[in-house]
């Protein structure tokens, strides 16, 4: 860990410390730089796949989209604790 300083508009520190203890704030800005990091990495990713292979069709890009949200409701039926049968045949719980 490396302790630095940053300059944040008052209205955002405000904003934060109303959602976190005083000792949480790092923890906080920690997570959401992480976060756009994360993107940052996905960016590049993108960039390098489309320069390898080319840009999406639009039939590969709906299909992903299907793929994606079928994802995504199996994920929101384990969270409400609905019993979700996966492309492998097994019952998660």
């Amino acid at each position: 860990m490396k302790k630095i300083t940053i300059t944040l508009p008052d209205e955002v520190v405000e904003y934060i410390k109303g959602h976190v203890d005083p000792r949480g704030v790092s923890a906080y800005v920690t997570a959401a730089v992480e976060r756009e990091v994360a993107m940052d990495k996905l960016g590049e990713l993108s960039a390098a796949l489309q320069e390898e292979h080319g840009v999406l069709t639009e039939e590969e890009r709906l299909s992903t989209d299907e793929w994606l949200a079928s994802i995504d409701a199996k994920h929101d039926a384990m969270r409400a604790g609905a019993e979700v049968r996966h492309n492998s045949g097994q019952v998660a719980a």
